[in-house]
């Protein structure tokens, strides 16, 4: 099993966008960056566990728990020429851009950046590296046990 910090704006998905879902499911769509599509298509597996991360908003932070539910498969907003995801290189035969989907585990009080900043256990971990910008980050076990142990 893995770990996974994945970055939501909350106005496109948030974590009660996906406690509400039908299924309490829904495909991280529109992940336009190679590695981040890399890991969710070469590396990630059904269960691994994932910090759901609000961005790009007043406050960021981890603001729930979920969990891998799907294999990758081709994320269909690359194909709709209204999405602001369209990629016009990507075509069904060879599609450039995948997705998993997720599922709801667990709504948590937020835990902002600054909040994780402050523990020496978590000081490696990727979404706290000066300049990352990256959607989706590994988290080790020792990140994941000290998150949802120590500050859940």
């Amino acid at each position: 099993m893995r770990y996974w910090l994945m970055k939501s704006e909350p106005d496109e998905a948030s974590i009660d966008d996906l406690a509400n879902a039908p299924h309490r499911t829904l495909p991280w769509t529109g992940v336009r960056n190679y590695q981040a599509r890399n890991f969710m298509r070469d590396i990630m597996q059904l269960g691994d566990g994932v910090l759901f991360y609000h961005s790009s908003c007043p406050e960021p932070g981890i603001a729930g728990i979920a969990e891998v539910s799907s294999g990758a498969y081709p994320d269909p907003t690359q194909f709709d020429r209204k999405s602001p995801y369209y990629d016009a290189k990507s075509s069904q035969e060879t599609p450039r851009w995948m997705l998993v989907d997720v599922v709801f585990k667990k709504k948590i009080p937020l835990i902002p950046l600054a909040a994780l900043r402050e523990h020496p256990e978590l000081q490696d971990m990727r979404v706290l590296a000066k300049g990352n910008r990256l959607s989706i980050t590994p988290v080790t076990e020792a990140e994941w046990r000290f998150i949802t142990k120590q500050l859940v």
